[in-house]
């Protein structure tokens, strides 16, 4: 349409409720404006509280705090120490011993599932297959380095599911961490297979098995007498 000439008579004037409607920012249909709503929720646990938006390397600091949560899991989450200390019968813990190992791996259970959930909701809302600031992969495959040979330890090695004479400590953190780190890094197979799966799972998957590689090494280290 030519500038300076009369509009069709059949379009709305500028003024028009229409044309307010139509330019009025709270004419946005109810879905779009849940659509673009921050997942806060989501956000605080794929970034690991903040950890993921530290800059220069967010994979490292999340690691660092994976490895600080395991450290804290080891210490202060024994089920059978709990219950020993709540008054329980030995017998009792003797013999659900093997719910007890299940037990124990609640941080690594609960941190991997929702970290599936919230990586699956960020990267949904962003719009990027993994975007940096999310590390909660990171954290749970630290977990995974490190919590399960705690749980050997506390339920196959030398502790009989209760007390551990031979606590793990930073000795085990830290090959434990750098370990995870170099595997995460590397990607040997199945890892960098892993990243192919879908959403929320392709993200934390790769960080699981790097986990379970660093795991299988620290088993080694102990097993030569580390």
């Amino acid at each position: 349409m030519t500038r300076g000439a009369d509009p069709p008579s059949n379009a709305p004037s500028p003024g028009s409720p229409d044309t307010a409607a139509e330019s009025s920012p709270s004419a946005a249909s109810p879905a779009s404006q849940v659509a673009s709503r921050a997942p806060r929720l989501a956000l605080l646990i794929a970034t690991g509280f903040g950890l993921g938006y530290l800059p220069k390397a967010p994979g490292t600091w999340g690691s660092l705090g994976g490895a600080a949560l395991a450290y804290l899991s080891w210490h202060y989450w024994n089920l059978g120490k709990i219950l020993l200390e709540l008054g329980v019968g030995i017998e009792f813990i003797t013999r659900w011993t093997s719910v007890l190992v299940i037990l124990n791996y609640l941080p690594l259970i609960i941190v991997a599932l929702f970290g599936v959930w919230a990586a699956n909701r960020v990267t949904r809302w962003k719009k990027v297959s993994d975007p940096q600031e999310i590390v909660v992969d990171e954290i749970s495959g630290q977990l995974f380095a490190l919590l399960i040979p705690m749980g050997y330890l506390k339920f196959w090695g030398p502790c009989m599911g209760i007390i551990c004479p031979e606590e793990p400590s930073w000795k085990y953190v830290i090959p434990g961490f750098i370990l995870f780190r170099v595997f995460d890094i590397w990607k040997p197979w199945p890892v960098r297979q892993a990243e192919r799966l879908p959403g929320g799972w392709g993200i934390m998957a790769d960080d699981w098995v790097a986990g379970i590689y660093a795991a299988l090494c620290l088993w080694l280290l102990r097993a030569v007498g580390m």
